[in-house]
């Protein structure tokens, strides 16, 4: 079994701290340079010259205990690691794809140095930066459409771990009757959706599924409102369901809500949420998580921008890089030594080839 990273470990941690500096109304860089400016050079090529990292949220922002809080885990640790600055960008409500493009050029203009788009959101926001500052390298999480020789497409193999998901939720069930909650109803999320049927079918082909999306549009709030999650989940356990997986950012938290205080299983996503102390009350109730690292990935494009060979292209992680898994940190899944055991075969199929797992419904 993989478990989650030391980057994705230490994500609740990295994310608290964050909150507290964000309650004193001060930026991260600007909290680096009261502790004396230890920001420089150590740990980095003598040729950077960058400021230190631009990171600019997707919807949902720092504080979603998942897809967001993961990026900061990886901004962090790069950060302290390589003793440079940083600063995070909160996105706005209701804001235009001209303010993404604004915020990025601003962070590019002040010299920070990679610049990353949490969210495929981000995708024009990238294209029209990087042009403009051909000498900063950016980098966009979940996207793999911007092609420029200065940008880093970050993106993952979702539907592996939502395949491992499939199987620990079919092997937990008792009603053999599970669901999946969805944020918005796009391709991307279509990936989870896809690994997650294909691995509950494969271990058995009768067990009933919900299929829920939350929206059809991000901005209609299906990454960002608990509620929704918390409804949709409430709606699947009337229906039978007595394991849930969601990939709905921020609106998980209501599903994991509702999940545990029914006391019925859900899995989590991108971050170890077992972890995560916004959902304490309820983590005997997590099953696992399908985690992409998320935090891993901006901290290996940090590295290779302050050691001057910075990435460039699509960068796709999978299940044997170690960047995609099912987190176990839940004694209550460890102890159930069968379902352990089918997802650890499964991993080891998968990463043999032996197993396909399709990327779409």
């Amino acid at each position: 079994m993989r478990r989650v990273s030391r980057l994705s470990q230490v994500a609740v941690a990295v994310a608290s701290l964050a909150l507290a500096a964000s309650a004193c109304g001060k930026t991260s860089s600007e909290a680096s340079q009261e502790d004396g400016g230890k920001e420089k050079d150590s740990g980095t090529s003598s040729s950077y010259k960058g400021k230190g990292i631009g990171l600019a949220y997707d919807i949902g922002g720092q504080g979603d205990q998942s897809f967001n809080d993961a990026a900061y885990a990886g901004y962090a640790e790069a950060r302290k690691e390589f003793k440079i600055g940083g600063v995070d960008m909160e996105p706005g409500d209701g804001e235009s794809s001209a303010d993404k493009v604004q915020r990025l050029e601003q962070l590019a203009k002040q010299g920070y140095n990679p610049v990353i788009g949490v969210g495929f959101v981000y995708a024009p926001a990238v294209e029209a930066a990087a042009k403009k500052f051909p000498k900063t390298t950016f980098g966009i999480i979940d996207d793999n459409t911007v092609k420029a020789d200065n940008v880093a497409d970050l993106v993952f193999h979702e539907e592996q771990g939502s395949y491992l998901a499939g199987v620990a939720a079919a092997k937990a069930s008792k009603a053999k009757h599970v669901g999946f909650v969805g944020g918005v109803d796009i391709p991307l999320i279509h990936k989870f959706e896809a690994g997650f049927v294909q691995g509950v079918k494969s271990v058995d082909p009768k067990i009933e599924i919900e299929k829920r999306y939350l929206t059809e549009k991000p901005e209609e709030g299906g990454f960002s409102s608990p509620d929704k999650g918390q409804n949709a989940a409430s709606g699947q356990i009337e229906a039978g369901a007595d394991v849930i997986y969601h990939a709905a950012g921020l609106s998980g938290q209501g599903v994991i809500q509702e999940t545990g205080s029914q006391k019925k299983w859900a899995i989590g996503v991108d971050s170890d949420q077992y972890k995560q102390k916004a959902l304490a009350k309820y983590k005997q109730y997590i099953l696992g998580s399908a985690f992409k690292d998320v935090g891993g990935a901006v901290y290996d494009l940090t590295k290779s921008v302050v050691q001057g060979k910075p990435l460039k292209g699509e960068q796709r992680y999978d299940l044997k890089s170690g960047r995609v898994g099912f987190s176990d940190s839940n004694p209550r899944y460890t102890a159930m030594k069968d379902v352990v055991a089918a997802v650890e075969k499964a991993e080891k199929d998968i990463i043999s080839g032996k197993v396909k797992v399709k990327t779409a419904p």
